[in-house]
């Protein structure tokens, strides 16, 4: 059975292909669709959609708080790539990096086989002797020039 993150996710991807990319929700009837409260939305958007994962979220507050997300698709593999590389703070925690992984293979910016070796190389258990206060310090800079490197092969 899947997540109710995975379940809101897949909701919200039909509603931005249904309507040629571009889709305006209202948090709360989606939450209710959903039979979750609003904040775990919230989470999915923050997560799942930003602009490192090619999207755009647009908050209106007031008349329902209603959300219009665009699905940006980049010029090049390698803007793509950057853009992800981009959103990628101080640290980065090993769902993050998974999330960031499988959006940019969807995304059709590395092969599936790449992020698998990014990943890989960025999970808690190649990680494991890194303390871990500072391990998603180490990941994201690991993922970072993991992702440049694939970035200057495009």
């Amino acid at each position: 059975m899947a997540r109710l993150v995975d379940v809101i996710e897949m909701m919200i991807k039909e509603m931005i292909d249904e309507n040629n990319g571009r889709a305006t929700i209202s948090r709360s009837m989606l939450a209710e669709r959903a039979n979750c409260v609003p904040s775990q939305v919230t989470y999915v958007l923050s997560t799942r959609f930003s602009s490192g994962n090619g999207y755009i979220v647009e908050s209106r507050r007031g008349g329902g708080g209603q959300i219009t997300i665009t699905r940006v698709q980049p010029l090049s593999k390698r803007d793509y790539i950057k853009s992800v590389i981009d959103s990628v703070g101080d640290d980065l925690t090993q769902q993050q990096a998974k999330i960031l992984l499988a959006n940019t293979v969807a995304g059709g910016a590395i092969s599936a086989r790449e992020g698998t070796a990014v990943m890989a190389a960025v999970s808690d258990r190649a990680l494991a002797k890194v303390d871990t206060d500072i391990r998603s310090v180490v990941r994201a800079d690991i993922f970072k020039n993991a992702m440049l490197g694939l970035m200057l092969d495009k």
